[in-house]
């Protein structure tokens, strides 16, 4: 069981535009090119940003044209967030918020032995680093840049620095980069 942050960010590293616009990214390929079918069939449990959770309910007729689904998870998903959100009919949703120790044994306990994919943002994968908690960094680089937005990954993380696993171009809009999270020396 790996804990993972799979995302795409653009060229100069924000996973989102300022207003939390992910239409940047659909011009760029073609999902079923990319790591993902593979990626989520290896995928237990989620969790998720309010601003995320945000964007999909925003986007919920797209998100149904694409998926046939307004939540396109069969899996648990824990949404971290301190406002009361809507829930998604259907949707296996747990609304949480505070400190990711003990979301990440609750995922642990609903993922039946697969991996556990912080979706976003940036910062909540910086909350699961921060814990000991982040295994796996996958990154689609796309060939774009926003000048400003939310940023990747907003952490100084430096020592040790990620260990690159492996490069892959998907298409001629994006490189997937996979890197392993190393623990720090005790």
């Amino acid at each position: 069981m790996t804990t993972q942050y799979y995302t795409a960010t653009s060229l100069d590293g924000y996973i989102a535009t300022e207003d939390n616009s992910l239409e940047w990214l659909f011009p760029l390929g073609n999902v079923n090119d990319t790591s993902y079918p593979a990626f989520i069939a290896e995928v237990g449990a989620l969790a998720m940003g309010s601003s995320t959770y945000e964007w999909m309910l925003r986007h919920a007729q797209t998100v149904t044209a694409e998926t046939g689904s307004a939540w396109p998870y069969t899996q648990p998903t824990w949404i971290f967030s301190s406002r009361k959100l809507p829930a998604i009919p259907g949707a296996k949703l747990h609304f949480v918020q505070g400190d990711v120790r003990p979301v990440h044994a609750a995922m642990q306990g609903a993922a039946g032995g697969k991996n556990l994919w912080v979706v976003g943002g940036g910062d909540l994968a910086g909350q699961f680093y921060d814990a000991g908690l982040l295994d796996e960094v996958i990154v689609q680089i796309g060939s774009v840049t926003l000048g400003k937005g939310k940023p990747l990954f907003p952490r100084r993380l430096t020592s040790p620095p990620l260990r690159l696993d492996s490069v892959r171009q998907v298409g001629t809009g994006f490189a997937e980069l996979r890197y392993t999270v190393p623990r720090p020396a005790a």
